[in-house]
């Protein structure tokens, strides 16, 4: 025999709410409102927007006509090569830090301290990689040209004196 609910151990009051049954399914379906999609924002001529989600602002032209901007462009294939040969230059310059770094390391001894020439030495070996990815990460949203000027400056800034002086080969 089953005994009512209110004599179980632990009741409390709102217990007999139907909605509270296992397998109770509500009669009708919650109203939503209507997804409505949101208007661009756009400003009136002479305001600019700064900050945050302002490359999605529009523009009002003087004659009432709404202007989105544009959407982010890919990079063409001229510049995914110029990018290409750049890096393998970049690429080599390290290389020949290592290297020409490595062949005075005897030399370079006598002048300064062990521990300050492995510093340096690696330093200058970083330099290259650190310029191409700093340059390339900040100037992402810049003109191309800005790019490969920054970029073939680096390559003028940071040429491997000890590997060109020295060379591979001899002393």
């Amino acid at each position: 025999m089953s005994t009512p609910r209110d004599d179980d151990a632990l009741s409390w009051d709102g217990d007999d709410d139907p909605t509270l049954e296992v397998g109770h399914r509500p009669t009708a379906e919650p109203v939503t409102a209507p997804t409505v999609a949101p208007e661009p924002a756009v400003l009136p001529d002479g305001f600019t927007a700064v900050g945050k989600g302002s490359t999605t602002v529009g523009h009002i032209d003087a004659d009432g006509t709404v202007t989105m901007p544009d959407a982010p462009t890919q990079m063409s294939n001229a510049m995914l090569v110029t990018l290409g040969i750049l890096a393998g230059a970049y690429l080599l310059f390290t290389i020949g830090w290592i290297i020409g770094g490595l062949r005075l390391q005897g030399t370079a001894e006598f002048l300064v301290s062990p521990v300050g020439y492995a510093a340096a030495l690696w330093l200058a070996v970083a330099a290259a990689p650190v310029w191409f990815l700093t340059v390339f990460v900040l100037t992402r949203a810049a003109k191309a040209w800005v790019r490969v000027l920054l970029l073939v400056g680096g390559l003028a800034l940071l040429v491997p004196w000890p590997f060109i002086l020295v060379g591979a080969v001899g002393r």
